[in-house]
């Protein structure tokens, strides 16, 4: 172990002295993007001009309408409907570029973005989120809970069936992908995503040859597979509305209460103007919790950012549950567990939303394998699980006795993202509403934060290694844990009454002062006033652990929080105008196929000699 000595002293010497650099930088950047619009105008959005023109001629879009306003409307400019996305009051459309501006001129318009790609948030069982003991202690499993997987399809996987196994729990399937209609998953990614958060481990049981079974975290619930994600993991904003809305209706049918997305995309504009924002907060206001994968972009610097303000959309929202990954380096306790290498850090690019909101194990975690999958294709052979020994059965015929071996062969497979850390969070939401039904979205999100483990070393980095070998190092600040580390067992026994919304803070940084502070507006969703800092029960020092702050108190003085080694994050995160502007995809960082994730061997370092490392848990996890 290493102890990573900062000189702080020299750190706030070099940033008075950047300063007046920074600030004359961040003038200019603001001034820029006072005028960043589109040419077609301030309600199109900034990347129009820059979206793949179809061949046709058209640019494919969401429409967004003001309220009242007919569908309709908008076929008089467009060559082709795509969808009606009537939750956030807004067509999906084909329109030709010599058309654009004269639908933009109408006053019915209120924006016009591209119908955006998304992907799946995935990279390299959930143990340390005390699941299992949750599940034992309060008696629930999921059972009569629905969980919406917005992704690319669900396999009917023996573990998703019933525990007699005579039907499938996964009750409704529905393809939105164009010109595929198939429900099954050709990418793999939905069906490893469903088994985190349902499968009950009957293909990994007694008998089976696997030296350890394999159990989501709500074992009996059922899966509402809506597919958006073709073959090549690739979709739209307007398919992944489209699920979204379909989730909603069928809201009472099928008891859904559960939303998990497991993918997103670059951030464009504010949430206040993104129609997949404007899709996950429709969900939520119907009392569906939603949670959201923070991304997969924290090895990025092409900004010199370290992976600060890289959360993706829809995450970005204030008011979902937006979860970052930890590493649990293949052990079941928590304590030595770090920060992914890959996990997305905030605050949100353009609103300067605080996210993300906790942290779940997303570093190589075993979950279903859908056969003939692109993922099981391209996965390196280290990732596919298959059993350790063989099963033998003998059958006796006429008093002769024959033995054979057999095995159920590979089922599961490892896969690391915040897409993995998601399902683990949406399945505890579905066990806290299975014990209270009548909890609502907020009351969820506001338990899980308040409750999450802080036990993490104060002012403490830690180094994650890819398979490549290269290092990355994390600190443990708000931007990069949120909350702390989810804990589904604390979070089911907080009884605190939570009267007001859930929606993360912004933050505002003070140029002048070189420092920051939280500010807690209203809910977005709700409109009234959240319930951070509303009293000594929920003040923010509980909620964000060692980050003591209010709406007025600063969030981490003059700097000293930080304490990158050689850098100050106040610079990386303010003074590199990275949240002014746009980052480009990260594509040269981001996980492929086959990266199996960061290596198991990353160690927590206190960079603060006074720090007192966390206490250890000996409670057994699931």
């Amino acid at each position: 172990m290493k102890t990573q000595n900062t000189n702080q002293g020299a750190v706030t010497r070099a940033w008075r002295g950047y300063l007046p650099i920074l600030l004359m930088l961040l003038t200019l950047v603001s001034t820029a993007l006072a005028g960043n619009g589109s040419k077609h105008g301030p309600k199109a959005a900034p990347d129009i001009d820059n979206f793949p023109v179809n061949s046709d001629g058209t640019v494919s879009v969401i429409v967004q309408l003001s309220p009242g306003t007919p569908p309709g409307q908008v076929k008089n400019f467009a060559k082709k409907i795509n969808q009606n996305l009537t939750t956030i009051s807004a067509v999906a459309a084909n329109v030709p570029l010599d058309a654009l501006d004269k639908l933009l001129a109408h006053g019915w318009v209120t924006y016009v973005s591209p119908d955006r790609p998304n992907k799946p948030m995935w990279d390299d069982a959930p143990p340390p989120v005390n699941a299992g003991v949750a599940r034992q202690n309060y008696g629930v499993d999921g059972t009569g809970i629905g969980i919406a997987v917005i992704d690319s399809g669900v396999y009917a996987h023996d573990d998703l069936k019933t525990a007699d196994m005579s039907s499938s729990r996964i009750v409704y399937s529905e393809s939105f992908v164009v010109g595929d209609s198939s429900t099954n998953d050709a990418y793999g990614h939905g069906t490893h995503v469903a088994g985190i958060l349902a499968g009950n481990g009957h293909d990994s049981g007694a008998g089976s040859g696997y030296a350890n079974q394999y159990l989501g975290i709500a074992p009996n619930a059922n899966i509402i597979n809506l597919r958006v994600l073709d073959a090549n993991g690739s979709g739209s904003d307007s398919t992944v509305i489209a699920g979204i809305n379909r989730a909603i209706q069928l809201k009472s049918q099928y008891n859904i209460r559960v939303l998990n997305l497991s993918l997103g995309r670059k951030v464009y504009e504010s949430y206040t103007l993104d129609p997949l924002c404007q899709a996950v907060e429709s969900a939520w206001k119907a009392g569906i919790v939603v949670v959201v994968a923070a991304g997969n972009m924290g090895r990025d610097n092409s900004w010199g950012e370290q992976g600060y303000a890289t959360i993706e959309a829809p995450g970005n929202d204030p008011n979902v549950i937006t979860v970052g990954a930890m590493s649990p380096n293949g052990t079941w306790t928590r304590t030595d567990d770090i920060v992914a290498s890959y996990s997305s850090k905030g605050p949100t690019l353009l609103d300067h939303i605080l996210k993300p909101d906790i942290m779940a194990p997303g570093n190589k975690i075993t979950s279903l394998l859908s056969p003939g999958s692109t993922l099981s294709a391209v996965a390196p052979g280290s990732a596919i699980i298959t059993p350790k020994t063989l099963n033998t059965i003998c059958d006796v015929v006429l008093g002769v006795t024959t033995c054979g071996s057999t095995s159920v062969g590979a089922q599961y497979l490892q896969l690391s993202g915040s897409s993995m850390a998601t399902p683990v969070v949406a399945a505890g939401a579905a066990l806290m509403v299975q014990a209270n039904p009548n909890a609502t979205p907020d009351a969820v999100k506001a338990h899980m934060m308040k409750t999450a483990w802080k036990g993490y070393p104060a002012h403490g980095n830690s180094h994650a290694h890819d398979i490549k070998g290269n290092d990355y190092m994390a600190q443990y600040d708000a931007f990069t844990i949120g909350s702390g580390y989810l804990d589904i067992q604390a979070a089911m026994g907080d009884n605190t009454p939570i009267n007001g919304g859930a929606a993360s803070p912004t933050v505002v940084f003070n140029p002048a002062t070189q420092t920051a502070k939280l500010v807690n507006g209203l809910s977005v969703v709700w409109g009234q006033t959240v319930v951070w800092g509303q009293s000594s029960v929920f003040a923010n020092s509980v909620v964000w652990g060692q980050f003591t702050v209010d709406a007025t108190s600063l969030v981490w003085g003059n700097s000293v929080v930080w304490g990158q080694t050689g850098l100050d994050a106040c610079t990386l995160v303010w003074g590199q105008s990275v949240v002014w502007g746009q980052l480009d995809d990260g594509s040269l960082n981001a996980l492929s196929a086959t990266d199996p994730g960061d290596v198991d061997d990353g160690t927590v370092v206190a960079t603060d000699p006074t720090a007192t490392a966390p206490v250890a848990t000996t409670t057994p996890i699931l």
